[in-house]
């Protein structure tokens, strides 16, 4: 371990380079900049001696799959992660420019520092490290994809046409991070969910409001109703139907770390009751959230009673509940709660299950072990998560004896897809020498 750090600790400068290169390219799937992001990351896993293939997909994205053959005998270990990005959106929200990775109070902003393209250079620089340690008879698979933050539907076709271009005994998901900076994580669950939008319409056209007003049924109105009644008294989502009160039985998360990480404003509240953690409501619970609202912008406002209004919901369903049946409560509860005759159209536009894993496994356990030695720490922690990688439970279905692990270099700090992303470079140099670490140890305990 000791030498491994010192290796890896030396590459600072090439993980630096790497990861301005990488960063550089706007590579947002569909974009012109997503090409340049592919070949970047061909040439890289071939600089890691791996044998390249790229794979256009069916959604236009670029796939690029390193490999090494395994001894006989030997097992097979896949490494993921993605080249796409978000939208950097606003660039003048940003400190620094999205794509020019700059070095501030220690760490690296960039959009893609953290997600994913940080994980793509700890990748190369735990595979450098293998290398020029006399490398492993392990088979191996790199495996980097263009369109995640879009829904990786280009992926999954793939994973369902030619399987055999993705079959490991250990996949290691790097596309996760720690609790916080400093502190070993194992990803041990993610939700599930999709996107709905529902749309009210009470009018055939918008009425003058001084005319029509407080008879005429608004749709604004009606519409903020239906959405008011996903959430009680405490601000706790309201299915009817399912169960929004089930309790998370891991390790916890303590209100005072989520009241930092998710940059609440002094008196805001957390939502629910004292009896109710933050761990339930994040990895526990179905949550539902408005992330767009349309009727009238303020600017074009004009004294009418309006006839028609939208919103997109957000969905999460966690482990352990089902997404097909919690979507069909969800369409269910917004048809009950619609007031005042409204018209209301439902539209679900995609939808995936929740993934979990079960850590004790030997090779889970051996990452984990590595994990906290890397950190100096006495064990890492196993948490969930409340975000969705639709191809873990892909792989979980194709490949059922596969050992499946999510961890990564991002934190709570490193604010993913929003402006000023970042990564602390300390968390890709202890995450690249754990992975290094577990690829040596499982394949001397294999060999």
């Amino acid at each position: 371990m000791n030498e491994l750090r010192t290796h890896i600790e030396g590459q600072r400068e090439r993980l630096f380079r790497d990861l301005s290169e990488i960063v550089a390219f706007d590579s947002v799937h569909g974009a012109p900049d997503a090409p340049g992001a592919a070949a970047w990351t061909r040439q890289a896993l071939i600089d890691a001696g791996l044998t390249v293939t790229t794979h256009d997909t069916v959604d236009g994205s670029t796939a690029v799959i390193g490999r090494r053959e395994a001894a006989p005998g030997m097992p097979t270990v896949l490494l993921y992660s993605h080249h796409d990005v978000v939208p950097a959106g606003d660039h003048s929200l940003w400190t620094s420019p999205p794509f020019e990775l700059t070095e501030r109070d220690g760490r690296w902003y960039g959009r893609g520092a953290a997600d994913c393209k940080g994980n793509l250079v700890m990748h190369l620089a735990a595979l450098r490290a293998l290398n020029d340690f006399g490398g492993t008879e392990l088979g191996l698979i790199v495996l980097v994809e263009g369109s995640e933050e879009q829904g990786g539907e280009g992926l999954d076709h793939l994973l369902q046409t030619q399987p055999e271009l993705f079959r490991a005994d250990v996949i290691l998901i790097a596309d996760s991070g720690n609790a916080a900076v400093g502190v070993p994580t194992l990803t041990t669950s993610l939700r599930g969910g999709g996107q709905v939008v529902v749309t009210v319409n009470t009018l055939r056209t918008p009425l003058h409001s001084g005319q029509f007003g407080g008879a005429a049924p608004d749709a604004v109105a009606a519409l903020v109703r239906i959405l008011d009644s996903l959430r009680d008294e405490h601000g706790r989502t309201v299915i009817d139907g399912v169960d929004n009160l089930r309790k998370w039985e891991g390790e916890p998360y303590p209100p005072e770390d989520f009241r930092r990480d998710a940059g609440m404003l002094e008196g805001t509240q957390i939502m629910g009751t004292d009896e109710d953690a933050p761990a339930d409501m994040v990895w526990a619970r179905p949550a539902v959230t408005v992330t767009g609202f349309t009727s009238t912008p303020v600017a074009e406002a004009v004294n009418a009673v309006p006839a028609t209004a939208s919103a997109k919901l957000n969905v999460r369903v966690p482990a352990g509940l089902d997404a097909d049946e919690v979507m069909d409560a969800l369409v269910a509860h917004l048809k009950a709660h619609t007031p005042w005759g409204a018209h209301i159209d439902i539209d679900v536009q995609e939808k995936n299950q929740p993934f979990s894993t079960d850590p004790s496994g030997p090779a889970l356990a051996l990452l984990r072990r590595c994990l906290a030695d890397a950190y100096g720490a006495a064990d890492a922690v196993a948490l969930g998560s409340g975000g969705s990688i639709p191809l873990t439970l892909a792989l979980q279905e194709t490949f059922p004896e596969a050992e499946i692990a999510l961890f990564g270099v991002e934190e709570p700090q490193s604010t993913i897809h929003s402006p000023d992303e970042s990564v602390d470079p300390s968390e890709i140099i202890n995450v690249a020498i754990a992975e290094a670490a577990f690829l040596q140890a499982w394949g001397q305990d294999r060999g």
